[in-house]
């Protein structure tokens, strides 16, 4: 494989600065979001030694903090996909973790289910078929997806053949950058979470 692949987390919304799960929660970057995409741009033309236009094919989940973020990083999104969409907390959308623990001791998304939403195995299965796609276009050129954190964490794990539940020992902060490769053919995390 010639070409890597780029996740990007969009950047910081309401929500994400008081903890709060959001999925399919519709909400816009804050006015410090749009500055950290802004510059996950310079950082992914780092990544990339290129400018960012330079040509990659790019999806993007179809909420609009992910496609802000691509667009204020100066991308051009090739495809709108729910297959980038965020884990889908079910009932526990817009909940803290504190707030479920206070019902559910010990809760995470990692290790206990998201009543109403999806399981970890629903979520690794949909990253499995992003990937099946994102690995033939590799072949051509580099792939840049911009989504979201819990999501990006299962794709991380997928891409190097692990369950998705070891997606929490990667952390992904709000317009955080990741690069994935392989080396000689073994998948490989070239970047993790470099901050806009």
């Amino acid at each position: 494989m010639d070409h890597r692949l780029y996740l990007i987390r969009h950047g910081q919304t309401e929500w994400s600065v008081n903890g709060r799960h959001t999925g399919r929660t519709d909400i816009p970057l804050t006015p410090t979001g749009e500055e950290q995409a802004r510059a996950t741009g310079k950082t992914l033309e780092k990544l990339r030694d290129g400018p960012v236009t330079a040509p990659a094919r790019v999806l993007a989940s179809p909420r609009r903090r992910a496609l802000a973020t691509a667009e204020l990083a100066g991308l051009a999104v090739d495809e709108v996909t729910e297959e980038l969409a965020e884990w889908d907390y079910g009932d526990y959308e817009g909940i803290t973790t504190e707030e479920i623990r206070e019902t559910v001791p010990g809760w995470t998304i990692w290790s206990h289910p998201a009543p109403g939403g999806e399981s970890a195995e629903q979520v690794a299965a949909r990253a499995d078929r992003l990937l099946a796609g994102v690995r033939e276009t590799l072949a051509d050129r580099d792939v840049i997806l911009v989504g979201h954190g819990h999501f990006s964490r299962v794709l991380v794990t997928r891409w190097l053949g692990l369950p998705a539940v070891y997606g929490v020992h990667f952390g992904l902060d709000p317009a955080g950058a990741t690069e994935l490769g392989d080396e000689r053919g073994t998948p490989q995390i070239k970047h993790l979470n470099v901050p806009s």
